[in-house]
């Protein structure tokens, strides 16, 4: 493939770069947002998806402290709000409305309110609020335009809240403590960079705090508040992948980290040695994924990421034996949420091809698991879900990659006589994140439409160990970027049937949107159509203007737009923009912080600009990704509409 000269590039990476400054509606006009605003769908269409995305499972909530109710958030009404339910599948209470999405943070030890957030139009710049339980209304605690609110803990007198706001400085947190009674906020301290607070004991007398140093690196500090002094802990002026928190006794640390490729748990005691001693199977090799210890520090619970699958374990906190937990037959994922702060249950969340999650809670001391809230399917059947198998395509340097494949009846089968089905290929974001099995609406409307529906894992994701997700970073994702072409090499092979090479399309969400504007401009005729969804456009344009606690995060993983520019523009889709050849759809959110509005507007009006076919749609009030409801509809109806055209 001719590549364009560097000269002709940075010109035309110059040229765009000059296309849009800042982040957020503001950045772009009325009139662009009036032009690229989403068309109507298909009523057929419409009718189909507003019945799948009705199928919902609350999430798995708290219990207050007398453990008789249940708090959770659930998105029954098309967007997310707070629910109550007094007993095991009583009739459920709306507690929260109106057009902010809210989650729950926290329920007050006394059980008089709860601690909630509330962000607006996808701005992702919540706010903290206090809800009373005994009049249902809301005090707001602390909002400020344009700044994050990230709640941390609630003391056991139910008198002070602790959180970290980037209100000073955009690219910096501080860590404050509020008076509920008084409404007077202290700062306790001043941060430069992305601090936050990992982990407390004794009512935040012990604070441990992280400062993230990249997108998966951090370093651990500890806190005195009397003192003001930090006192390194672990990761400090490394750029290692660590999560970590205090064990049961004093002094003692448990760390995540991928010390021998794959992620484990070990036990950190650094008065007496600066090794980390593991607490998980040294023999495994998949990734622990993530584990929590509850606030009394009796137990220890954690997940092991197999292939996508997610199972769950448990140990004691001080002696760290296994502890069995019940088990689930044909889970898929299975995992822990919140536990109540005398830590007696926990709670427990299942999930399968064909059903979404379902919530236990789990008295650890009587083993008696209980079905709280029930998931909800009005006039789908779940059985038809189609169940994601684990496959694999191989790249041109001989590598598997892992994928998820869901494929419709009859398109599996090596029939001669009938012709390909079309393909879908869904690209993750990240680029960390992971495709995964599971419960999956979307990709269902997809096979209900005769697609064969397939998430490959490409080298950079998360779940493979550290060698495999650092194969990206920088620079070195020149050398596997080619993944992307290699999918559609394989499946055009492997899944031609009777002669005929199966119509492949591509699509995805924020990194996955990226991988689809290379995979329709630098690998231009490897899919037959693409939709990216806020996905970026220019990697140089994209650093310059992403939100600016968010900069450094994203500089670790694709690196410096000044340092490294070269590659960047390298690595950018709009540098290869005169190849493209097949429709390409872009849909993005106005007021995403992460890739600007101006990223999916830039690459439009040059595609236009170039009569090559393509459309953009903006929705004003969301931000990265659909997170409404009607929203959803619009997005996955017209993207399904979009590959119909396109690929039968």
């Amino acid at each position: 493939m001719k590549l364009m000269s560097f000269a002709l590039t940075s010109l035309l990476a110059i040229n765009v770069m000059a296309q849009y400054k800042g982040l957020g509606a503001e950045s772009i006009s009325a009139d662009t947002l009036k032009k690229y605003a989403p068309p109507a769908l298909n009523p057929v269409m419409t009718n189909k998806l507003k019945k799948m995305f009705d199928v919902t499972a609350p999430g798995m909530g708290m219990l207050s402290p007398d453990k008789k109710t249940l708090f959770f958030t659930w998105r029954v009404t098309g967007i997310s709000h707070i629910w109550k339910i007094d007993g095991p599948q009583k009739f459920p209470v709306q507690l929260t409305s109106g057009s902010d999405a809210v989650t729950l943070s926290d329920i007050a030890p006394n059980g008089k309110f709860l601690i909630i957030s509330k962000d607006s139009n996808g701005e992702e710049n919540p706010g903290v609020f206090k809800l009373d339980l005994s009049n249902g209304q809301i005090t707001e605690l602390y909002r400020k335009a344009k700044v994050q609110t990230r709640f941390d803990f609630i003391t056991d007198d139910s008198k002070t809240i602790y959180f970290t706001a980037n209100d000073v400085k955009p690219d910096s947190y501080n860590i404050y403590k509020m008076d509920l009674a008084t409404g007077e906020k202290t700062l306790i301290y001043e941060g430069d960079g992305n601090w936050g607070i990992a982990d407390q004991k004794d009512n935040g007398k012990e604070l441990l705090f992280y400062k993230a140093t990249g997108s998966k690196t951090a370093e651990f500090y500890t806190f005195d508040q009397a003192t003001k002094k930090l006192e390194p802990v672990i990761g400090v002026d490394k750029k290692d992948e660590y999560e970590v928190s205090f064990s049961a006794k004093k002094g003692e640390y448990l760390v995540l980290t991928p010390k021998e490729n794959f992620k484990k748990l070990y036990l950190y005691v650094p008065a007496k040695s600066k090794d980390l001693k593991p607490l998980t199977d040294k023999a495994l090799k998949y990734d622990v994924s993530s584990f929590t210890i509850d606030e009394k520090r009796t137990r220890i619970v954690y997940n092991v990421n197999r292939d996508g699958y997610t199972e769950l374990f448990a140990m004691d906190a001080r002696t760290y034996k296994p502890i069995t937990l019940p088990k689930f037959k044909n889970a898929d994922h299975v995992f822990a949420g919140k536990s109540t702060r005398d830590g007696a249950v926990t709670m427990l969340g299942v999930i399968s091809s064909q059903s979404p999650r379902i919530s236990y809670s789990y008295n650890w001391a009587t083993k008696q698991m209980t079905q709280w809230v029930l998931p909800s399917a009005p006039e789908v059947d779940l059985k038809s879900f189609a169940v994601a198998e684990l496959m694999s395509y191989e790249t041109r340097d001989g590598v598997k990659i892992p994928m998820f494949v869901r494929f419709p009846k009859g398109c599996k089968e090596k029939d001669s006589a009938v012709r390909p089905c079309p393909i879908v290929v869904h690209f993750h974001g990240g680029p960390e994140g992971q495709s995964e099995a599971g419960f999956s609406p979307m990709a269902q409307a997809f096979i209900d439409e005769g697609f064969i529906f397939a998430e490959p894992n490409v080298r950079g994701s998360d779940g493979y160990g550290k060698e495999w997700i650092d194969m990206d970073n920088g620079p070195k994702r020149e050398n596997v970027i080619t993944d992307i072409e290699d999918a559609s090499i394989w499946m055009k092979k492997n899944w031609a049937r009777n002669g005929v090479t199966p119509k492949i399309g591509v699509m995805g969400w924020s990194y996955g949107g990226y991988s689809t504007q290379m995979a329709m401009s630098r690998f231009a005729g490897a899919y037959n159509a693409g939709v990216a969804l806020v996905g970026m456009s220019d990697l140089v344009s994209f650093l310059n203007n992403t939100a600016p606690y968010r900069r450094i995060l994203r500089i670790t993983e694709y690196g410096d737009p000044v340092k490294d520019k070269e590659a960047l523009i390298k690595l950018s889709p709009i540098t290869y923009v005169n190849q493209v050849r097949d429709p390409l759809m872009i849909i993005q959110g106005a007021n995403d912080p992460r890739v600007p509005v101006g990223e999916a507007v830039q690459i439009q009006e040059t595609l236009q600009k170039k009569k090559i076919a393509s459309q953009l749609i903006v929705f004003a009030d969301e931000g990265h990704g659909s997170s409404k409801k009607e929203n959803q509809v619009l997005e996955i109806g017209h993207m399904i509409e979009f590959f119909k055209k396109n690929l039968n």
